[in-house]
């Protein structure tokens, strides 16, 4: 089994998100339980799993995303590293369509060697801001929302961008709340800083703490933004010890998310688990 290990997000090695991608030479997904193995031994936020399927229906290529500890609906930097394997990799050209468990999602090439993924856009619905909402992360709160399914996250916009960067949360605290994980968000400081919102993910409920760039969080914070902002395509910066930039671009029920990535490491599975 070939694993290659992408920075997704980033144009550079060791920036935006480390992902795992395995293209499988069998037309079937292995075990579950092989499968988590696997992500479990890689220990990065999310590995993804890609194999071919026959010619003629609505997706060329099956795709599945594990986390070292839980199977996930929907990851965004794991997709474009997927996308960029098989690329750069693999010699596959044009339009990728993925079948996912959160249906078809697609890989479009973009300018400058970026690869735009078209996800649909999760549906906002604000709900009260708990009290054990704010006392997990440890600071005010402004507002917050629920994700829909596919996402599963609590988005909670905090006061600034000083907030959100300079944010500690009880990371055992958030891991008891009722969602996948919690998105941070505030507008940027500065017009001029080349970004127009900021954000931080946490999902330690599925075995990560702090996720450096997460591109399911912004088909959320598009819509946000876009609304408050009044402009359908903005970047984001997630704000992590590595960081990264996502381009997104609002197109109603989808979503645009645009970046790039670099392959980093090649490595071979010796054993099967």
């Amino acid at each position: 089994m070939l694993i290659r290990h992408v920075d997704a997000f980033s144009d550079r090695p060791f920036g935006g998100n480390p992902a795992a991608v395995v293209v499988l030479e069998e037309a079937a997904f292995p075990t579950e339980a092989v499968m988590l193995a696997v992500a479990a031994e890689l220990n990065l936020s999310e590995t993804a799993f890609v194999h071919a399927l026959p010619p003629g229906g609505d997706a060329e290529w099956a795709l599945r995303w594990f986390t070292p500890t839980t199977e996930v609906r929907m990851c965004g930097h794991a997709t474009l590293a997927a996308a960029h394997v098989l690329r750069a990799a693999e010699g596959v050209e044009g339009t990728l369509r993925f079948a996912t468990l959160s249906g078809v999602l697609s890989a479009l090439p973009a300018a400058g060697d970026a690869l735009t993924l078209d996800f649909p856009t999760a549906p906002l619905r604000e709900v009260a801001v708990g009290a054990g909402t704010a006392a997990a992360l440890g600071a005010p709160v402004v507002r917050t929302f629920e994700t829909g399914e596919d996402v599963g996250d609590l988005l909670v916009e905090l006061r600034d961008e000083a907030a959100v960067r300079g944010l500690e949360p009880d990371l055992q605290a958030v891991g008891r709340l009722p969602s996948r994980g919690v998105i941070v968000t505030a507008a940027a400081d500065r017009p001029d800083g080349g970004y127009d919102f900021v954000s931080r993910f946490f999902g330690p409920a599925v075995g990560v703490p702090e996720d450096p760039v997460t591109g399911s969080a912004h088909t959320a914070l598009a819509p946000l933004w876009s609304a408050r902002l009044g402009r359908s395509e903005l970047t984001g910066y997630q704000a992590s010890a590595r960081g990264g930039s996502v381009r997104t671009e609002l197109r109603g029920e989808r979503t645009l998310l645009t970046g790039h990535a670099v392959t980093v490491l090649e490595s071979r599975l010796l054993v099967t688990p």
